[in-house]
């Protein structure tokens, strides 16, 4: 079990909001991870085929751990969201928190803007004097 993480997905909430169960929320969890519900995505998850099919079906319950590995293997939370879709919870206006990586991420491109900033300033100052 690789339990890897994927790059994230965007899940349109009108994606999620025409699925009727939580197993077809699952399922196209697993279609916007490039995962058919197949052998390859049974095997990122540690279950079996039997398994995998009763968590679609909803005669059996799936533990956090495994719902989590899930959707990180496919890069996208679908069922969560369409479980808040479920309880009145307009998708719209979710937003995920920024993790840190995504802070330091954000916070090095405003720094690089400022200073791309400050260098268009200085050469339009310097082409300025030189042409004055």
């Amino acid at each position: 079990m690789a339990n890897q993480i994927s790059i994230p997905i965007a899940v349109r909430p009108e994606e999620v909001s025409r699925k009727q169960s939580l197993g077809a929320a699952i399922e196209l969890c697993a279609e916007l991870g490039g995962f058919g519900l197949d052998k390859s995505l049974q095997h990122e998850l540690g279950v079996d085929k039997a398994q995998f099919s009763r968590w679609q079906s909803g005669a059996e319950g799936i533990v956090w751990p495994k719902f989590s590995r899930l959707m990180d293997a496919c890069g996208n939370d679908a069922p969560v969201l369409w479980m808040l879709y479920q309880r009145g919870y307009d998708l719209h206006s979710l937003r995920r928190q920024e993790s840190e990586i995504e802070r330091e991420l954000r916070q090095a491109r405003e720094a690089l803007d400022q200073e791309r900033l400050k260098n268009r300033v200085l050469i339009e100052a310097l082409h300025g004097r030189v042409a004055g």
